[in-house]
């Protein structure tokens, strides 16, 4: 991948979250860590609609941006993309996100799944461009998700995710 230049001011804030993904040492986990109060101010605001809403809108703008960023930039999938942890950090917080507490074990989750990249983690990051960068994060996102929400329901939480029905 033949480096394209610096990228924009935007592509950079978005890709990085926020410049976030510059922080040193373990970028991935500083961008999921800083998605933690984001997504809580998200469900505060909004409640799991406007969650639900932000994690579309960082998937789509993440396509867009990282695949721009890393082309930039010469490189398949920069450290310093971050918006990815966002947008699965969101994933894996969804259902619990009322609780609070449940936000660690989201948190050591979704950065456990995003790691060892479980399939099929590992064959979406292989698509190309920003859509590789962004998928193997939100697979990583579900399968916590599903983690964090059968540990809620086990220890007695009702889950919080939107109900299309009321």
């Amino acid at each position: 991948m033949a480096a394209t230049g610096k990228p924009s001011p935007l592509i950079s804030f978005i890709a990085t979250g926020g410049g976030s993904g510059n922080l040193p040492i373990a970028p991935g986990t500083w961008g999921s860590l800083i998605a933690l109060p984001c997504a809580a101010a998200l469900h505060i605001i909004g409640g799991p609609w406007l969650l639900s809403l932000a994690i579309l809108l960082a998937f789509v703008a993440g396509v867009w941006a990282s695949g721009r960023y890393a082309a930039a930039l010469g490189r398949k999938d920069p450290g310093s993309i971050v918006i990815d942890e966002f947008a699965g950090q969101w994933l894996a917080i969804m259902p619990v996100a009322l609780d609070w507490r449940y936000y660690v074990v989201a948190f050591v989750l979704f950065r456990f799944a995003d790691i060892t990249k479980p399939w099929p983690c590992r064959a979406a990051e292989r698509a190309p461009g920003g859509l590789g960068i962004m998928l193997d994060d939100i697979v990583a996102g579900v399968y916590a998700g599903m983690l964090t929400l059968m540990i809620a329901v086990w220890l007695g939480l009702e889950p919080n995710l939107p109900s299309l029905f009321g």
